[in-house]
Parts: C-alpha cells; sequence; structure tokens
C-alpha cells in the first residue's frame, strides 16, 4: 500500500524545469571504429565508456528509486522523473552503439558479463552506498560532458553520427547532473560517505576504462597499432583533458559542494542550437521553436 500511495504521488508532479527527455537520432552503423579524431586510442576509450552505458544508467535510476519515495519536494521528484527518462534513453542509445560495433575481432561480452555480475553485487549494498556511489559517477559524466561541449575543436574530427550521440548525451547528463546528488541530500546529507564513496569510485572507474579500453585496442591491433600519429595524438588528448578536468573533479570533495555550481546554460544553449539548426535533430528542432516564436 505504501509504495502504491508514494507512486500515486507522482502523478501530479509538475514538469521539470531544464531537464528534457529526448529521443536520439543517429545511425551507429555509420560511425567508422576510430571516429574520434581518426585516434584508436580516444576512440577505444570513449567506446569502452559507452559499452558500461547500458547497465551503468540503468543502475544509476535504481539507485535513484530506492529512496524516491522518502523525497518530498514536488520539484525535485518532478527532476527525478526527468532523470529516468533520460537515462533510459541514454542506455538505449549506446546498447544500439555496442551492439552495431559486436564483431568477432571486436566485442567486450565477457567483460560486459563482468559488469552485469558486479551490477547485482552492488545493488545489494545499502541503499545510502548505491546513491552515493551514483553520485560520483553522475560527477564523472558531468564533467566529460562539459569538457566534450567547451571544446569544440576536438568534436570537429568526429563523424555526424558520432557527433549526434555523444552531444546529444553530453547535454543531458549536465541537464541533470544534480539529481541525484540532491535526492543524496535530501534522504542522506551524509558528505563524509559521499567523499569516501567518491575515492573508492575513482580508483574503480579509472582501473574500469583503463582494462576495457586496453581490450578493444589490441582485439583491434591490426588496425590500431599502425596508426601510430593518431594514437600519439590521442595519448596527447586524454592527458591534456585529465589534467584540464582535475580542479573540477577535486571541487567534489568540497564541504559546499553542489554539481550546478559551474554555469553552462551558455554552453548548452549554443549546442542545442546547433543540434536543430546544423544536424537536423527533431527533438532540439521541436524544443527550439517556442523561443524562435517569442
Amino acid at each position: 500500500m505504501t509504495s502504491v500511495t508514494a507512486e500515486k504521488s507522482y502523478q501530479n508532479r509538475p514538469k521539470a524545469i531544464g531537464i528534457t527527455v529526448r529521443r536520439p537520432q543517429f545511425n551507429p552503423k555509420a560511425i567508422r571504429r576510430h571516429y574520434f579524431a581518426n585516434s584508436p586510442v580516444m576512440s577505444h576509450v570513449l567506446t569502452a565508456l559507452s559499452s558500461t552505458f547500458p547497465i551503468g544508467e540503468q543502475f544509476f535510476v535504481h539507485s535513484v528509486r530506492n529512496v524516491r519515495d522518502q523525497v518530498k519536494d514536488e520539484r525535485l521528484q518532478a527532476q527525478i522523473a526527468a532523470f529516468i527518462g533520460q537515462e533510459a534513453m541514454h542506455s538505449k542509445a549506446h546498447a544500439e552503439f555496442n551492439d552495431a560495433w559486436r564483431r568477432e575481432d571486436y566485442n567486450l561480452d565477457r567483460f560486459q558479463a563482468w559488469l552485469a555480475r558486479k551490477d547485482s553485487y552492488v545493488k545489494n549494498l545499502h541503499p545510502k552506498i548505491q546513491l552515493a556511489i551514483t553520485c560520483a559517477f553522475e560527477h564523472f559524466t558531468a564533467l566529460l560532458g562539459g569538457y566534450i561541449l567547451r571544446h569544440p575543436e576536438v568534436l570537429s574530427t568526429l563523424d555526424d553520427d558520432a557527433v549526434k550521440l555523444w552531444v546529444w548525451h553530453a547535454i543531458e547528463e549536465i541537464e541533470h547532473r544534480a539529481v541525484a546528488f540532491d535526492v543524496y541530500q535530501a534522504v542522506y546529507g551524509d558528505d563524509r560517505i559521499r567523499r569516501m564513496i567518491m575515492r573508492s569510485v575513482t580508483t574503480g572507474f579509472a582501473s574500469l576504462t583503463f582494462y576495457s579500453a586496453s581490450k578493444l585496442f589490441m582485439q583491434d591491433r591490426k588496425n590500431s597499432l599502425p596508426k601510430v600519429g593518431g594514437n600519439l595524438f590521442g595519448a596527447y588528448l586524454l592527458g591534456k583533458m585529465l589534467v584540464q578536468m582535475l580542479p573540477e573533479y577535486l571541487s567534489y570533495y568540497k564541504k559546499d559542494f553542489h554539481p550546478a555550481e559551474i554555469d553552462c546554460s551558455q554552453i548548452i544553449q549554443y549546442w542545442k542550437t546547433r543540434m536543430a539548426e546544423e544536424y537536423q535533430l527533431e527533438s532540439f528542432q521541436d524544443e527550439m521553436l517556442p523561443q524562435r516564436l517569442s
């Protein structure tokens, strides 16, 4: 009865402000394997990240739903609903991307099976720990999304369909970057545990990405190894990105940290306009139309 009553209370929630659920429009089969600056290193890193998203995004939703009935604020309830909608679309889109790229010489099926077992284990942890894990990963995805959007010169090397996938995802990660954090603060508010979990997640996330990207690189070594210039450039870009993101990453450990403390409104507006006009994505066109008419 309690869960039914809680669910009914969501039906009359207000609409979320600043978080829009959009349907992706891209052709994963049209994306080259070394789509990022013709660099196997950077391309495999992003593809390795993509391989974790279907399970990862579903876990994020699960961890928020665990405690959703304890959130009394209607505005935050609306944001939770939009967060769930966006993450569901992300999981679906990256599953399509991963499936389109699965080949005998290029797959991470064993890795993804391991990830599924890890997912089952983590879901048995205390809901507080699960939500703290989600807060940490959401900080990472917002960091990566913000970096991608703030450095359009990096995106200039991507195929159009790769841009459609990664920019769409980056925009929405920034839009909902504070939802899990605000839920955690509303329900638990334990900054000590939040920071402790981030330290663990950082180590795990780095090793997970390195392992899966290395596996992809070695599976694709006949094509990857000859591209020495692309690999050196990719390593340079990766190193530069990590150094530039470090201050924002460290801000998570501040006592008064909040994910929305960095204003991304202008860069989000810039890319939403490009997605609508240059890439002709219907979901962004529909969103921008009222602004043009006003």
